[in-house]
């Protein structure tokens, strides 16, 4: 109990703290250490004497891009939440605390070497040097930012590891089953688009200028992240996209190297039955022929309640394997996981410097990449694709999909995989690798790594209609320029229906007639027409996405748990009758006809890009201006990636995930670069850096990404210093 009232005295007080005179000057004397310059596009360029200025201006131009983004992102980190938003927060906060808390990031902090803390020393010299110059600007919470708070978001994947604990179980196993779950919705019956982003790397044998090339696609919530540029006189070079609150390029390039992460279904997270005995009015659990005692924990959680702060408090467990999660057939159930803050800051940091596959290599074998794989590429034309880096020895008798007997020794984790014995590819003789989120068994086609070679457990991932798209795009192609891979990259097919839409065309013909089948013939014929190709003018894509949604939510009930994307695609192909596919078709046309006057509805007319506001949950209105977007979900198949739905007060679907940051990097003498971003760099709806990138994001054009300081200074939009 001492140590979580010493917590809570820690991370209120050092929140709260008043700069003083001292640090302020030395803050000014590193920022006349740093120059900002900022583009025509608003993007922020940051020149420093040694990296950790140069990770100062960084996170000082992200406070100045989204303030807002930036603390949610440590709110979230240091499990603040609910203190800022109220109850519904609670078990995201707790499930954060199970893992990790600002003693123990104190604790690394201490222990991490003397560049590193340079390091974050700069982090939060930054983002405190602009709340100091910037006293307009209200913190929800966070008046202060600690150097220690990097090491509670070491690496900036959409979710991590920690978001694989069910919040509903954690509230179900701890809480007040009043309190209402912070488990997202997306509304209306909608289903969430799915997440992940795509990697493309091009060898020299197939481009046009034999040079290796590199695709960024990331898909993400919108605004995710920023685009930015750090340089500094100690080496540092590097370009991409960087999610808030981070002083590293997460995704991206340098003179030398491009790195691309896709999310990853490796399995390396691990759930355990633990058999839990009550004795002496003590909690013990099982191991072996030993029982070893549960090991309590208080942990106190603010939220707010109205205009005070009120606290929830837990007595939370856990065994060695690590805390209590779930309750299961009655039974607890434990989680192991990685927890390396240390080694996954330094390695998401170094990579950002490597200047060789060999010094690349290097930081991989930290082997933190728990949750992500990598797409890589670099000048000397070698292309390598790694399925994660972090992968415990597990014994293969088991199946390690489902929870295992805690109380059995051999269910313990062995050691770490060498990064030799990772799922790999290195210079396919095919010339490409890609991957979608999908399997790794196909990430170079026929020159693939083969499946029978590897433990299960390294690669549970499926296929998806992505992953099938971008083998056939890629199979057999050549002369890849970076508009090539641009115009590749967005390929219209949708893989996804070229089964769903003909089944749906069999079964209407065999049907009898009926009322439903004659208001059917029209929309059948142009289904019947359709290439499977999205399209902003095509009525198909809009009755197709329509009329699967629909289907879809019909059947919700029926269609198993745990099936991946080809497998419910292929559920509602073959597992529902010819009556609800005309049914669902007919619901369709309704709805369409009901929103809008007609169903034959041009795609690009319901399926719209807007930008209003530039909070976090701004929301959409028909009646503002809107973009038509031609390319939709990736759950058909569609690599560029554009998740939308309808909203309450809306009759047009908008968009909020998927294409976000995308860079195309060809890597020659001279590196060049292309991309785009939603909306535009800056969050102030006042600026003109808000919405310039909009309609370029949504026709596919691109913008000349500026690297070299003689290309920037040609296109400088503003230079300053950090405090002027």
């Amino acid at each position: 109990m001492k140590l979580t009232l010493a917590l809570i005295f820690i991370a209120t007080v050092s929140f709260a703290q008043k700069f003083t005179p001292a640090e302020i000057t030395r803050w000014k004397a590193t920022a006349s250490n740093v120059t900002i310059v900022r583009d025509n596009w608003g993007v922020a360029h940051i020149y420093g004497k040694t990296d950790a200025d140069a990770v100062f201006g960084m996170v000082y131009t992200q406070c100045e891009d989204d303030f807002e983004r930036v603390e949610r992102n440590y709110l979230t980190a240091t499990a603040r939440m609910a203190e800022a938003e109220g109850e519904n927060f609670i078990y995201h906060d707790l499930r954060m605390r199970l893992f990790i808390d600002t003693v123990k990031a104190i604790s690394v902090y201490n222990k991490a070497p003397e560049w590193l803390r340079r390091l974050c020393d700069g982090f939060a010299g930054g983002a405190n040097y602009y709340l100091h110059s910037h006293s307009e600007v209200k913190p929800k919470l966070i008046k202060r930012f600690q150097p220690w708070m990097p090491f509670l978001f070491s690496e900036g994947s959409i979710g991590g590891d920690i978001e694989k604990v069910s919040l509903n179980e954690l509230k179900e196993f701890y809480g007040n089953t009043s309190v209402t779950p912070i488990e997202r919705i997306t509304g209306d019956g909608d289903e969430p688009e799915p997440r992940g982003s795509n990697g493309i790397a091009i060898a020299p044998s197939i481009s046009a200028s034999g040079n290796a090339l590199l695709l960024i696609n990331p898909h993400t919530s919108f605004y995710f992240r920023s685009e930015t540029h750090m340089i500094s006189d100690e080496g540092l070079n590097a370009y991409g996209a960087v999610t808030w609150g981070q002083f590293f390029i997460y995704q991206g390039f340098n003179e030398h190297c491009g790195w691309m992460h896709t999310s990853s279904q490796a399995d390396v997270v691990d759930e355990y039955i633990e058999s839990v005995v009550k004795k002496d009015k003590s909690l013990y659990y099982k191991y072996g022929n030993d029982l070893r005692p549960v090991q309590p924990e208080n942990i106190s959680i603010a939220y707010k309640n109205g205009n005070s702060i009120s606290k929830k408090e837990f007595t939370v467990y856990r065994t060695h394997h690590g805390p209590i999660v779930a309750l299961r057939d009655n039974k607890w159930i434990s989680i192991k996981m990685m927890q390396e803050p240390l080694k996954a800051l330094t390695q998401s940091y170094q990579r950002t410097k490597a200047k060789s596959l060999n010094e690349f290599k290097k930081t991989m074998e930290l082997r933190t990449n728990s949750s992500n794989n990598t797409v890589y590429a670099d000048d000397k034309g070698n292309i390598v694709y790694w399925h994660g880096d972090f992968m415990p020895i597990r014994d293969t008798q088991f199946n390690w999909n489902e929870p295992v007997d805690g109380s059995n020794p051999a269910t313990e984790w062995k050691g770490l995989h060498e990064l030799s014995e990772i799922i790999s590819v290195v210079n396919p003789a095919n010339g490409w690798i890609q991957n979608c989120n999908s399997t790794p068994f196909t990430v170079s086609g026929e020159n693939s790594p083969q499946k029978k070679n590897y433990p299960q457990y390294m690669a549970p991932d499926a296929e998806n209609a992505r992953g099938l798209h971008a083998v056939r795009i890629l199979k057999n192609q050549s002369g890849f320029t970076i508009d090539k891979l641009i115009t590749t990259s967005r390929d219209p097919y949708l893989p996804g229906f070229e089964k769903i839409i003909p089944q749906l065309l069999i079964e209407y013909d065999g049907a009898a007639n009926d009322s439903i089948k004659m208001k059917l013939s029209e929309p059948i014929q142009i289904l019947r027409r359709w290439d499977f190709k999205w399209s902003e003018n095509s009525v198909a894509t809009t009755l197709a996405i329509y009329w699967a949604q629909r289907l879809r939510q019909t059947v919700a009930t029926r269609i198993p748990s745990r099936l991946d994307q080809l497998s419910i695609i292929q559920f509602l192909q073959e597992k529902t009758s010819a009556q609800e596919k005309m049914v669902a078709l007919n619901e369709t046309m309704k709805e369409l006809q009901h929103d809008f006057g007609t169903w034959k509805m041009a795609w690009g007319e319901v399926n719209r890009f807007q930008r209003l506001k530039g909070k976090i949950d701004s929301g959409f209105e028909d009646e503002q201006p809107s973009i038509a977007v031609p390319f939709t979900s990736s759950f058909w198949g569609s690599l560029a990636a554009f998740g939308s739905r309808k909203y309450p007060n809306t009759k047009k679907m908008y968009g909020n995930v998927g294409n976000s940051f995308i860079a195309i990097v060809e890597f020659g003498k001279r590196v060049q670069a292309k991309s785009i971003v939603t909306g535009g760099s800056s969050s102030d709806k006042s600026s003109k850096h808000f919405n310039d990138q909009s309609q370029m994001y949504c026709e596919g054009k691109f913008k000349d990404v500026l690297f070299y300081k003689e290309d920037v200074m040609k296109q400088v939009e503003r230079s300053y210093r950090p405090g002027e």
